[in-house]
């Protein structure tokens, strides 16, 4: 209708946006992608990356509301003891302890213990190591039991659970204030995730490092789960980072993403000639089928990670 063309997907999964010209046709066209200034096209290229941007602030900004999950500071007597970490292949993962778990009593053949401090736990398990003790935690709503064996000789600066614990308090911005600490929320995400990518590509390329922490649709599905759990003040956290992520690794100058399109763009502006459209398109071809066995890749290791 109009030159626009509507189509009916049948499998209602992914995204899908097809541009007149987006793969090089209707150069001379002014209708065309391909027949716009560069910095039209970057503007269009750049359009999803910038409201995966809005929406994570927007989410921030309702979670600021909400209440942003933080450590306490000073004397928190009343306030639970939480996990805050878990590390990888300590006993407290294979027992199934979770961020944002609330430990609230611990207990063995011979004791019991109502936890008020972050020392209790800690006394509590070296005078345990070895042996299997039982958690008392609260997650969500629900007070559950997970027995655990502390590490007898645990690896320095991990401990016999391996855990970090703190004190977590939500702190809630006034509604005229919140779109303000949700700009800042989205300044850090966006800078925590830049490392964090860095950080990948630092220990997969430079030091050949294979169990990089991360995770596909599959984990994330499971992780959302765990959040939606503790609260909404933490999965609304959750989802602006999910959405600061997907903006990130789209704007990557790789092929087939829209940051390596814009690549292609730059490249163009250096040269002052566009690149021939069947080599670019062969480029983001390649990309694309690169980044589906990495997907795949990755969603195995959460499927044997998870089941």
């Amino acid at each position: 209708k109009n030159g626009v063309r509507y189509s009916f997907i049948v499998f209602p999964f992914g995204g899908f946006v097809k541009i007149y010209g987006e793969q090089g046709e209707g150069e001379g066209d002014k209708t065309s992608f391909a027949g716009r200034p560069a910095w039209q096209r970057f503007i269009i290229l750049a359009a999803g990356v910038g409201m995966n941007m809005v929406l994570a602030w927007i989410f921030f900004t309702a979670g600021a509301v909400a209440g942003i999950p933080s450590t306490s500071e000073g004397n928190a007597e009343d306030t639970p003891v939480s996990v805050i970490a878990v590390l990888p292949g300590a006993p407290a993962e294979a027992a199934g302890l979770r961020f944002g778990d609330q430990i609230l009593e611990l207990r063995a053949p011979d004791m019991s213990l109502r936890v008020e401090s972050e020392g209790d736990v800690r006394d509590f398990v070296d005078a345990y190591r070895g042996e299997k003790i039982m958690l008392v935690i609260k997650r969500g709503g629900e007070i559950t039991e997970l027995g655990v064996i502390p590490r007898a000789n645990a690896p320095e600066g991990e401990g016999p659970l391996g855990i970090a614990m703190d004190r977590l308090v939500l702190t809630r911005t006034p509604w005229y204030l919140a779109p303000i600490e949700g700009a800042k929320m989205l300044f850090r995400g966006v800078a925590a995730t830049v490392l964090g990518f860095a950080f990948i590509i630092r220990e997969l390329f430079i030091h050949g490092t294979k169990d990089i922490p991360v995770s596909g649709p599959i984990g994330i599905f499971f992780f959302a789960q765990d959040m939606r759990m503790l609260g909404s003040a933490y999965f609304l956290q959750f989802v602006g980072m999910l959405s600061v992520n997907l903006a990130v690794l789209n704007f990557l100058p790789i092929p087939a993403l829209d940051g390596g399109r814009v690549l292609f763009l730059l490249i163009e502006k250096i040269k002052g000639s566009r690149i021939q459209p069947h080599l670019e398109n062969a480029i983001h071809m390649a990309g694309f089928v690169l980044l589906i066995l990495l997907m795949i890749a990755v969603t195995y290791k959460d499927i044997v990670r998870i089941f």
